[in-house]
Protein backbone atom coordinates (compact mmCIF):
# COMPACT_ATOMS: atom_id res chain seq x y z
CA UNK A 1 0.00 0.00 0.00
CA UNK A 2 1.45 3.33 -1.08
CA UNK A 3 0.51 6.27 1.14
CA UNK A 4 0.26 9.98 0.43
CA UNK A 5 -1.74 13.01 1.42
CA UNK A 6 -2.42 13.95 -2.22
CA UNK A 7 -2.24 12.16 -5.60
CA UNK A 8 1.47 12.01 -6.57
CA UNK A 9 0.85 12.97 -10.25
CA UNK A 10 3.50 10.52 -11.43
CA UNK A 11 5.83 7.98 -9.86
CA UNK A 12 4.18 4.55 -9.76
CA UNK A 13 1.15 6.17 -11.36
CA UNK A 14 2.81 5.78 -14.77
CA UNK A 15 2.94 2.02 -14.18
CA UNK A 16 -0.80 2.18 -13.51
CA UNK A 17 -1.17 4.01 -16.85
CA UNK A 18 0.77 1.20 -18.54
CA UNK A 19 -1.45 -1.38 -16.89
CA UNK A 20 -4.59 0.51 -17.98
CA UNK A 21 -3.23 0.75 -21.54
CA UNK A 22 -2.83 -3.01 -21.87
CA UNK A 23 -6.10 -3.69 -20.08
CA UNK A 24 -8.06 -1.40 -22.41
CA UNK A 25 -6.38 -3.21 -25.32
CA UNK A 26 -7.09 -6.69 -23.96
CA UNK A 27 -10.70 -5.91 -23.00
CA UNK A 28 -12.10 -3.52 -25.60
CA UNK A 29 -9.76 -4.65 -28.36
CA UNK A 30 -11.12 -8.18 -27.94
CA UNK A 31 -14.70 -6.89 -27.75
CA UNK A 32 -14.41 -4.81 -30.92
CA UNK A 33 -12.71 -7.61 -32.83
CA UNK A 34 -14.75 -10.57 -31.59
CA UNK A 35 -17.18 -10.22 -34.49
CA UNK A 36 -14.93 -12.55 -36.49
CA UNK A 37 -16.10 -15.27 -34.04
CA UNK A 38 -19.71 -14.43 -33.22
CA UNK A 39 -21.28 -11.21 -34.49
CA UNK A 40 -24.43 -11.79 -32.46
CA UNK A 41 -22.50 -11.81 -29.17
CA UNK A 42 -20.77 -8.41 -29.48
CA UNK A 43 -23.62 -6.29 -28.08
CA UNK A 44 -24.13 -8.65 -25.12
CA UNK A 45 -20.42 -8.60 -24.19
CA UNK A 46 -20.47 -4.81 -23.71
CA UNK A 47 -22.86 -4.95 -20.76
CA UNK A 48 -21.27 -3.57 -17.58
CA UNK A 49 -23.65 -4.91 -14.93
CA UNK A 50 -20.75 -6.21 -12.83
CA UNK A 51 -19.04 -2.81 -12.62
CA UNK A 52 -20.58 -1.81 -9.25
CA UNK A 53 -19.58 -5.20 -7.84
CA UNK A 54 -15.98 -4.67 -8.93
CA UNK A 55 -16.05 -1.14 -7.53
CA UNK A 56 -17.39 -2.25 -4.17
CA UNK A 57 -14.83 -5.06 -3.94
CA UNK A 58 -12.04 -2.63 -4.89
CA UNK A 59 -13.13 -0.24 -2.14
CA UNK A 60 -13.01 -3.10 0.37
CA UNK A 61 -9.97 -5.08 -0.77
CA UNK A 62 -8.12 -2.77 -3.19
CA UNK A 63 -7.97 -2.96 -7.00
CA UNK A 64 -5.12 -5.48 -7.33
CA UNK A 65 -6.88 -8.71 -6.20
CA UNK A 66 -10.14 -7.68 -7.91
CA UNK A 67 -8.50 -7.04 -11.30
CA UNK A 68 -6.39 -10.18 -11.08
CA UNK A 69 -9.51 -12.22 -10.31
CA UNK A 70 -11.25 -10.59 -13.27
CA UNK A 71 -8.36 -11.57 -15.53
CA UNK A 72 -8.64 -15.19 -14.41
CA UNK A 73 -12.40 -15.18 -15.06
CA UNK A 74 -11.97 -13.62 -18.51
CA UNK A 75 -9.38 -16.24 -19.46
CA UNK A 76 -11.35 -19.12 -17.94
CA UNK A 77 -14.47 -18.14 -19.88
CA UNK A 78 -12.59 -18.30 -23.18
CA UNK A 79 -11.00 -21.60 -22.19
CA UNK A 80 -14.35 -23.21 -21.38
CA UNK A 81 -15.87 -21.77 -24.57
CA UNK A 82 -13.36 -23.74 -26.64
CA UNK A 83 -15.07 -26.91 -25.38
CA UNK A 84 -18.62 -25.67 -26.02
CA UNK A 85 -21.13 -27.94 -27.73
CA UNK A 86 -24.07 -25.52 -27.93
CA UNK A 87 -24.90 -21.82 -28.08
CA UNK A 88 -26.00 -21.98 -24.44
CA UNK A 89 -22.49 -23.02 -23.43
CA UNK A 90 -21.05 -20.08 -25.36
CA UNK A 91 -23.43 -17.60 -23.73
CA UNK A 92 -22.57 -18.88 -20.26
CA UNK A 93 -18.81 -19.12 -20.78
CA UNK A 94 -18.10 -16.00 -22.83
CA UNK A 95 -21.14 -13.81 -22.19
CA UNK A 96 -21.37 -14.45 -18.44
CA UNK A 97 -17.98 -15.65 -17.21
CA UNK A 98 -15.63 -13.67 -19.47
CA UNK A 99 -18.00 -10.68 -19.47
CA UNK A 100 -17.95 -10.58 -15.67
CA UNK A 101 -14.16 -10.79 -15.72
CA UNK A 102 -13.88 -7.87 -18.13
CA UNK A 103 -16.21 -5.77 -15.99
CA UNK A 104 -14.13 -6.53 -12.89
CA UNK A 105 -10.90 -5.35 -14.55
CA UNK A 106 -11.57 -2.10 -16.39
CA UNK A 107 -13.49 0.00 -13.86
CA UNK A 108 -11.18 -0.57 -10.84
CA UNK A 109 -8.13 0.15 -13.02
CA UNK A 110 -9.39 3.53 -14.22
CA UNK A 111 -10.48 4.39 -10.70
CA UNK A 112 -7.00 3.51 -9.40
CA UNK A 113 -5.45 5.67 -12.13
CA UNK A 114 -7.64 8.62 -11.09
CA UNK A 115 -6.29 8.38 -7.55
CA UNK A 116 -2.67 8.62 -8.71
CA UNK A 117 -3.13 11.78 -10.79
CA UNK A 118 -4.64 15.22 -10.24
CA UNK A 119 -3.01 17.85 -12.48
CA UNK A 120 -2.14 15.27 -15.18
CA UNK A 121 -5.25 13.15 -14.82
CA UNK A 122 -6.72 13.83 -18.29
CA UNK A 123 -3.42 13.16 -20.07
CA UNK A 124 -2.84 9.94 -18.13
CA UNK A 125 -6.36 8.74 -18.94
CA UNK A 126 -5.99 9.65 -22.61
CA UNK A 127 -2.73 7.72 -22.89
CA UNK A 128 -4.25 4.71 -21.15
CA UNK A 129 -7.25 4.60 -23.46
CA UNK A 130 -5.19 4.68 -26.66
CA UNK A 131 -4.86 0.94 -26.16
CA UNK A 132 -8.42 0.57 -27.43
CA UNK A 133 -7.68 2.03 -30.85
CA UNK A 134 -4.35 0.30 -31.37
CA UNK A 135 -5.63 -3.13 -30.38
CA UNK A 136 -8.74 -2.75 -32.55
CA UNK A 137 -6.47 -2.54 -35.61
CA UNK A 138 -4.30 -5.46 -34.52
CA UNK A 139 -6.77 -7.97 -33.11
CA UNK A 140 -9.27 -8.24 -35.98
CA UNK A 141 -6.74 -9.54 -38.54
CA UNK A 142 -4.98 -11.57 -35.80
CA UNK A 143 -8.20 -13.32 -34.81
CA UNK A 144 -9.03 -14.04 -38.44
CA UNK A 145 -5.57 -15.53 -38.93
CA UNK A 146 -6.03 -17.69 -35.85
CA UNK A 147 -9.38 -18.92 -37.17
CA UNK A 148 -7.88 -19.81 -40.52
CA UNK A 149 -5.01 -21.83 -39.02
CA UNK A 150 -6.41 -23.27 -35.78
CA UNK A 151 -10.22 -23.25 -36.28
CA UNK A 152 -12.46 -21.60 -33.73
CA UNK A 153 -11.69 -23.94 -30.82
CA UNK A 154 -7.95 -23.51 -31.14
CA UNK A 155 -8.34 -19.77 -31.67
CA UNK A 156 -10.37 -19.44 -28.45
CA UNK A 157 -7.66 -21.31 -26.53
CA UNK A 158 -5.09 -18.80 -27.73
CA UNK A 159 -7.37 -15.83 -26.94
CA UNK A 160 -7.76 -17.34 -23.46
CA UNK A 161 -3.99 -17.31 -23.05
CA UNK A 162 -3.89 -13.72 -24.30
CA UNK A 163 -6.58 -12.69 -21.80
CA UNK A 164 -4.58 -14.20 -18.95
CA UNK A 165 -2.18 -11.27 -19.30
CA UNK A 166 -4.86 -9.22 -17.51
CA UNK A 167 -3.60 -10.88 -14.31
CA UNK A 168 -0.15 -9.39 -14.82
CA UNK A 169 -1.75 -5.99 -15.49
CA UNK A 170 -3.65 -6.26 -12.24
CA UNK A 171 -0.45 -7.03 -10.34
CA UNK A 172 0.87 -3.58 -11.32
CA UNK A 173 -1.96 -1.81 -9.48
CA UNK A 174 -0.42 -0.70 -6.20
CA UNK A 175 -3.19 0.63 -3.91
CA UNK A 176 -2.80 4.26 -2.86
CA UNK A 177 -4.01 5.49 0.53
CA UNK A 178 -5.00 9.18 0.55
CA UNK A 179 -5.97 11.46 3.42
CA UNK A 180 -9.45 11.80 1.96
CA UNK A 181 -10.17 8.09 2.43
CA UNK A 182 -10.55 8.33 6.21
CA UNK A 183 -13.91 10.13 6.07
CA UNK A 184 -15.57 8.25 3.23
CA UNK A 185 -16.88 5.16 5.00
CA UNK A 186 -17.46 1.74 3.43
CA UNK A 187 -18.98 0.87 0.04
CA UNK A 188 -22.57 1.01 1.33
CA UNK A 189 -22.08 4.44 2.88
CA UNK A 190 -20.40 5.75 -0.27
CA UNK A 191 -23.19 4.39 -2.49
CA UNK A 192 -25.86 5.99 -0.31
CA UNK A 193 -24.13 9.36 -0.34
CA UNK A 194 -23.67 9.22 -4.13
CA UNK A 195 -27.38 8.57 -4.63
CA UNK A 196 -28.03 11.82 -2.71
CA UNK A 197 -25.39 13.79 -4.60
CA UNK A 198 -27.11 16.07 -7.13
CA UNK A 199 -24.13 16.82 -9.42
CA UNK A 200 -23.22 13.14 -9.59
CA UNK A 201 -26.76 12.15 -10.56
CA UNK A 202 -26.92 14.83 -13.25
CA UNK A 203 -23.55 13.75 -14.61
CA UNK A 204 -24.76 10.16 -14.79
CA UNK A 205 -27.82 11.27 -16.78
CA UNK A 206 -25.59 13.27 -19.13
CA UNK A 207 -23.28 10.32 -19.83
CA UNK A 208 -26.22 7.99 -20.37
CA UNK A 209 -27.63 10.34 -23.03
CA UNK A 210 -24.20 10.65 -24.64
CA UNK A 211 -23.70 6.89 -24.67
CA UNK A 212 -27.04 6.34 -26.40
CA UNK A 213 -25.89 8.06 -29.58
CA UNK A 214 -22.12 7.62 -29.29
CA UNK A 215 -21.72 4.21 -30.96
CA UNK A 216 -24.16 4.62 -33.87
CA UNK A 217 -21.51 5.28 -36.57
CA UNK A 218 -19.55 2.20 -35.54
CA UNK A 219 -22.73 0.13 -35.95
CA UNK A 220 -24.46 1.71 -38.96
CA UNK A 221 -22.07 4.00 -40.83
CA UNK A 222 -20.94 1.26 -43.23
CA UNK A 223 -24.57 0.32 -43.96
CA UNK A 224 -25.43 3.99 -44.52
CA UNK A 225 -22.59 4.34 -47.01
CA UNK A 226 -23.71 1.21 -48.85
CA UNK A 227 -27.15 2.80 -49.16
CA UNK A 228 -25.30 5.61 -50.96
CA UNK A 229 -23.89 2.98 -53.38
CA UNK A 230 -20.44 2.81 -51.78
CA UNK A 231 -18.56 -0.46 -52.17
CA UNK A 232 -18.02 -2.39 -48.90
CA UNK A 233 -14.23 -1.96 -48.91
CA UNK A 234 -14.16 1.88 -49.15
CA UNK A 235 -16.98 2.04 -46.61
CA UNK A 236 -14.98 -0.03 -44.14
CA UNK A 237 -11.92 2.11 -44.86
CA UNK A 238 -13.86 5.24 -43.88
CA UNK A 239 -14.57 3.64 -40.52
CA UNK A 240 -10.85 2.97 -40.14
CA UNK A 241 -10.20 6.66 -40.86
CA UNK A 242 -12.56 7.55 -38.01
CA UNK A 243 -10.74 5.09 -35.74
CA UNK A 244 -7.36 6.67 -36.48
CA UNK A 245 -8.79 10.11 -35.80
CA UNK A 246 -10.28 8.75 -32.57
CA UNK A 247 -6.81 7.69 -31.43
CA UNK A 248 -5.36 11.16 -32.08
CA UNK A 249 -8.31 12.82 -30.34
CA UNK A 250 -7.81 10.85 -27.13
CA UNK A 251 -4.20 11.97 -26.71
CA UNK A 252 -4.84 15.58 -27.78
CA UNK A 253 -7.83 15.93 -25.48
CA UNK A 254 -5.92 14.43 -22.56
CA UNK A 255 -3.22 17.06 -22.99
CA UNK A 256 -5.73 19.90 -23.41
CA UNK A 257 -7.71 18.77 -20.38
CA UNK A 258 -4.69 19.41 -18.17
CA UNK A 259 -3.37 22.50 -20.01
CA UNK A 260 -6.50 24.59 -20.63
CA UNK A 261 -7.73 26.59 -17.60
CA UNK A 262 -11.28 26.05 -16.45
CA UNK A 263 -13.28 22.98 -15.39
CA UNK A 264 -12.82 19.80 -17.40
CA UNK A 265 -16.62 19.53 -17.74
CA UNK A 266 -16.52 22.55 -20.04
CA UNK A 267 -14.12 20.80 -22.39
CA UNK A 268 -16.28 17.67 -22.25
CA UNK A 269 -19.32 19.74 -23.23
CA UNK A 270 -17.40 21.15 -26.21
CA UNK A 271 -16.34 17.74 -27.54
CA UNK A 272 -19.80 16.29 -26.93
CA UNK A 273 -21.50 19.13 -28.80
CA UNK A 274 -19.15 18.82 -31.77
CA UNK A 275 -19.69 15.05 -31.85
CA UNK A 276 -23.45 15.54 -31.84
CA UNK A 277 -23.28 18.11 -34.66
CA UNK A 278 -21.09 15.82 -36.79
CA UNK A 279 -23.58 12.97 -36.33
CA UNK A 280 -26.54 15.09 -37.45
CA UNK A 281 -24.62 16.17 -40.56
CA UNK A 282 -23.88 12.65 -41.82
CA UNK A 283 -27.24 12.28 -43.65
CA UNK A 284 -26.71 15.67 -45.33
CA UNK A 285 -23.27 14.84 -46.74
CA UNK A 286 -23.33 13.03 -50.08
CA UNK A 287 -19.95 13.75 -51.67
CA UNK A 288 -17.06 11.44 -50.71
CA UNK A 289 -14.90 14.38 -49.61
CA UNK A 290 -17.60 15.67 -47.26
CA UNK A 291 -18.09 12.21 -45.77
CA UNK A 292 -14.35 11.79 -45.16
CA UNK A 293 -14.22 15.18 -43.42
CA UNK A 294 -17.17 14.23 -41.22
CA UNK A 295 -15.61 10.85 -40.40
CA UNK A 296 -12.40 12.57 -39.31
CA UNK A 297 -14.36 15.13 -37.28
CA UNK A 298 -16.52 12.48 -35.62
CA UNK A 299 -13.53 10.26 -34.86
CA UNK A 300 -11.50 13.07 -33.32
CA UNK A 301 -14.27 14.59 -31.20
CA UNK A 302 -15.74 11.26 -30.06
CA UNK A 303 -12.25 10.08 -29.06
CA UNK A 304 -11.52 13.42 -27.40
CA UNK A 305 -14.53 13.28 -25.08
CA UNK A 306 -13.54 9.90 -23.61
CA UNK A 307 -10.55 10.84 -21.38
CA UNK A 308 -12.15 14.04 -20.09
CA UNK A 309 -15.36 12.13 -19.31
CA UNK A 310 -13.39 10.02 -16.83
CA UNK A 311 -11.57 13.09 -15.49
CA UNK A 312 -14.75 14.99 -14.55
CA UNK A 313 -15.92 12.37 -12.05
CA UNK A 314 -13.12 12.82 -9.45
CA UNK A 315 -13.82 16.57 -9.50
CA UNK A 316 -17.46 15.88 -8.61
CA UNK A 317 -17.21 13.13 -5.98
CA UNK A 318 -13.58 13.21 -4.84
CA UNK A 319 -10.96 10.50 -5.23
CA UNK A 320 -12.14 8.77 -2.04
CA UNK A 321 -15.41 7.75 -3.69
CA UNK A 322 -14.06 7.18 -7.19
CA UNK A 323 -14.37 3.37 -7.10
CA UNK A 324 -18.08 3.36 -6.25
CA UNK A 325 -18.78 6.44 -8.37
CA UNK A 326 -17.19 5.11 -11.54
CA UNK A 327 -18.78 1.69 -11.18
CA UNK A 328 -22.24 3.17 -10.73
CA UNK A 329 -21.81 5.55 -13.66
CA UNK A 330 -20.65 2.80 -16.01
CA UNK A 331 -23.52 0.52 -15.03
CA UNK A 332 -26.16 3.18 -15.75
CA UNK A 333 -24.56 4.61 -18.90
CA UNK A 334 -24.28 1.12 -20.42
CA UNK A 335 -28.09 1.14 -20.64
CA UNK A 336 -27.83 3.95 -23.17
CA UNK A 337 -25.18 2.06 -25.13
CA UNK A 338 -27.34 -1.05 -25.28
CA UNK A 339 -30.47 0.84 -26.38
CA UNK A 340 -28.84 3.12 -28.96
CA UNK A 341 -28.12 0.58 -31.72
CA UNK A 342 -31.56 -1.15 -31.60
CA UNK A 343 -33.28 2.25 -31.67
CA UNK A 344 -31.19 3.28 -34.66
CA UNK A 345 -32.07 0.03 -36.45
CA UNK A 346 -35.76 0.51 -35.69
CA UNK A 347 -35.73 4.01 -37.17
CA UNK A 348 -34.02 2.62 -40.28
CA UNK A 349 -36.75 0.00 -40.67
CA UNK A 350 -39.51 2.57 -40.24
CA UNK A 351 -38.12 5.31 -42.50
CA UNK A 352 -36.20 3.22 -45.03
CA UNK A 353 -32.89 5.10 -44.52
CA UNK A 354 -30.48 6.16 -41.78
CA UNK A 355 -31.31 9.87 -41.78
CA UNK A 356 -33.48 9.73 -38.67
CA UNK A 357 -31.02 7.34 -37.00
CA UNK A 358 -28.09 9.76 -37.22
CA UNK A 359 -30.18 12.83 -36.39
CA UNK A 360 -31.63 11.19 -33.27
CA UNK A 361 -28.16 9.96 -32.23
CA UNK A 362 -26.78 13.49 -32.55
CA UNK A 363 -29.73 14.84 -30.59
CA UNK A 364 -28.96 12.51 -27.69
CA UNK A 365 -25.40 13.88 -27.51
CA UNK A 366 -26.60 17.48 -27.67
CA UNK A 367 -29.06 16.74 -24.85
CA UNK A 368 -26.19 15.33 -22.80
CA UNK A 369 -24.23 18.53 -23.46
CA UNK A 370 -27.11 20.58 -22.13
CA UNK A 371 -27.14 18.59 -18.87
CA UNK A 372 -23.37 19.12 -18.44
CA UNK A 373 -23.93 22.88 -18.24
CA UNK A 374 -25.75 22.36 -14.91
CA UNK A 375 -22.66 20.93 -13.17
CA UNK A 376 -21.00 22.98 -10.41
CA UNK A 377 -18.26 25.48 -11.39
CA UNK A 378 -19.10 25.08 -15.09
CA UNK A 379 -18.87 28.83 -15.71
CA UNK A 380 -15.91 29.33 -13.38
CA UNK A 381 -12.79 30.96 -14.83
CA UNK A 382 -10.57 28.44 -13.07
CA UNK A 383 -10.43 24.68 -12.86
CA UNK A 384 -13.05 23.14 -10.62
CA UNK A 385 -11.47 22.02 -7.37
CA UNK A 386 -11.60 18.34 -6.61
CA UNK A 387 -14.19 17.66 -3.93
CA UNK A 388 -12.43 17.64 -0.56
CA UNK A 389 -13.27 15.47 2.44
CA UNK A 390 -14.68 18.41 4.38
CA UNK A 391 -16.97 19.26 1.46
CA UNK A 392 -18.68 15.90 1.84
CA UNK A 393 -19.42 16.05 5.55
CA UNK A 394 -22.97 17.38 5.29
CA UNK A 395 -23.90 14.73 2.71
CA UNK A 396 -22.44 11.98 4.88
CA UNK A 397 -24.28 13.26 7.97
CA UNK A 398 -27.55 13.24 6.01
CA UNK A 399 -26.98 9.57 5.16
CA UNK A 400 -26.13 8.66 8.80
CA UNK A 401 -22.45 7.89 8.20
CA UNK A 402 -20.36 8.51 11.35
CA UNK A 403 -17.65 11.11 10.76
CA UNK A 404 -14.95 12.68 12.91
CA UNK A 405 -16.22 16.22 12.34
CA UNK A 406 -19.61 17.89 11.85
CA UNK A 407 -18.60 21.04 10.11
CA UNK A 408 -18.21 21.61 6.41
CA UNK A 409 -19.74 23.15 3.36
CA UNK A 410 -22.10 21.24 1.00
CA UNK A 411 -21.61 21.96 -2.65
CA UNK A 412 -25.04 21.18 -4.06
Amino acid sequence: MARGAEPPDGGWGWMVVLSAFFQSALVFGVLRSFGVFFVEFVAAFEEQAACPIGSALSTKFGPRPVVMTGGILASLGMLLASFATSLTHLYLSIGLLSGSGWALTFTPTLACLSRYFSRRRSLATGLALTGVGLSSFAFAPLFQWLLNYYAWRGALLLVSALSLHLVACGALLRPLSLTEDTVMGGPAAQLTSLLHHGPFLRYTVALTLINTGYFIPYVHLVAHLQDLDWDPLPAAFLLSVAAISDLVGRVASGWLGDAVPGPVARLLMLWTTLTGVSLTLFPVAQAPTALVVLAVAYGFTSGALTPVAFSVLPELVGTGRIYCGLGLVQMVESIGGLLGAPLSGYLRDVTGNYTASFVVAGTFLLAGSAVLITLPHFFSCFSAPTTRPQDLVIEAVDTKVPLPTKEGLGED
